[in-house]
C-alpha cells in the first residue's frame, strides 16, 4: 500500500470527513475507492473504444449508387 498526499479545499475536506464517517470509513479509504471505480471506469471505456475502432468497416450503400438529398427524404 502507498501512502498519498492531497490538498483538498477546507470545505471539501470537511464534507468528506463527515461522508466518510457517515459510512464508518476513512476519508483515504473512501478516496482510495473512488479513484479506484474511476479508473477501472476509464479502462473500460477505453478497451471498448479500442474494439470499435478496430472492426473492420460497415459497407453501408452496396449498390454504389447516390444517396438521396436530404430535401428529397422530407418530401
Amino acid at each position: 500500500m502507498k501512502n498519498v498526499t492531497i490538498t483538498l479545499p477546507d470545505e471539501i475536506a470537511r464534507r468528506a470527513k463527515v461522508f466518510a464517517a457517515e459510512r464508518n470509513t476513512s476519508v483515504s479509504r473512501f478516496v482510495g475507492e473512488l479513484l479506484a471505480e474511476r479508473l477501472e471506469t476509464e479502462l473500460g471505456y477505453r478497451k471498448s473504444m479500442n474494439q470499435w475502432l478496430a472492426r473492420k468497416p460497415t459497407v453501408i450503400n452496396e449498390s454504389k449508387s447516390t444517396y438521396p438529398r436530404r430535401d428529397e427524404l422530407y418530401e
